[in-house]
């Protein structure tokens, strides 16, 4: 089979089956070698590797994941793309390909049936308008990761390595910087895609920590504080949580707490790093 990274094939093989881009599906196919040479080399694929690919179109990275991995499985939502990934894919016998919504496939059942149950790297072309849920989904499933490598969003993959008091700062840098340690790889313009996308976009790598970078309680409670200081950005952080109106606190004890942690109560939420926000957390679980 003809590699797909090369445009002409990918056109040829559009033409073929007379595939329209679905714009619900936000589908662009990366048409450019080098960019998934950087891929596969940032996610550094083994033959012991199992890599869950999402939304591989056309099997153009697929192809590339095929020759590294040990196994690769492929959810693809498209049910028209399935007929066009058995014959791009078709020399390829370590290749699972599941006509699936990604956020509705039980990922820590795929780990174990086809891993063992052991960690899996995660590489995806990601669909820009559900990044954040993807990513959320994949590290709050439980599923036993080692990294995510992933085409997003330049803006987005901004915003999950940025640190405290940039305009980019927020729930989603701090999620993600819980969970794993964030890497650009490179940035990718809009003429490596067809059709090209109106944004620029980048890869970045997530590399999953064993253990948490700071120690908290309650997680959920503290990104339920996060994001509750960061919905309202302009008010001082006690003023964002006492008009969250969903937590079980009250004004005078985050200004106690702000007070042991030896800050201001005009402090605002965009300044905390993931510590600050970590020990606000375990100081409010004491008093609720």
């Amino acid at each position: 089979m003809a590699t797909l990274g090369i445009p002409q094939n990918t056109i040829q093989i559009l033409q073929k089956y007379q595939f329209n881009f679905q714009k619900k599906y936000g589908q662009n196919f990366l048409i450019d070698t080098t960019v998934l040479e950087r891929i596969i080399d940032a996610a550094h694929i083994t033959d012991q590797d199992m890599v869950l690919e999402i939304g591989p179109g056309i099997g153009t990275m697929t192809q590339y994941l095929a020759e590294r991995a040990g196994k690769v499985v492929a959810v693809e939502i498209d049910k028209n793309l399935i007929p066009i990934l058995k014959e791009t894919l078709g020399e390829y016998d370590n290749v699972t390909v599941i006509n699936d919504d990604i956020l509705k496939v039980d990922i820590e059942g795929l780990a174990k049936e086809y891993n063992g149950g052991r960690p899996i790297k995660v590489v995806a072309n990601l669909p820009y308008y559900i990044t954040t849920p993807i990513i959320m989904g994949l590290f709050e499933s439980g599923t036993p990761l080692e990294s995510i490598t992933i085409m997003v969003q330049k803006e987005v993959a901004d915003r999950m390595q940025v640190g405290p008091g940039t305009k980019d700062y927020g729930a989603l840098s701090l999620a993600v910087q819980y969970y794993a340690k964030p890497e650009i790889i490179a940035n990718v313009p809009p003429n490596c895609f067809i059709p090209r996308p109106t944004v620029g976009s980048a890869v970045i790598k997530l590399t999953r920590y064993e253990k948490p970078p700071v120690d908290v309680e309650d997680p959920s409670f503290m990104f339920t504080l996060i994001r509750a200081s960061f919905n309202q950005r302009r008010k001082t952080l006690v003023n964002g949580l006492t008009g969250a109106g969903n937590l079980p606190v009250t004004k005078e004890q985050i200004v106690k707490a702000l007070e042991r942690m030896q800050l201001s109560a005009t402090v605002r939420g965009e300044t905390f790093t993931l510590d600050q926000f970590a020990i606000l957390a375990n100081l409010l679980c004491e008093n609720r």
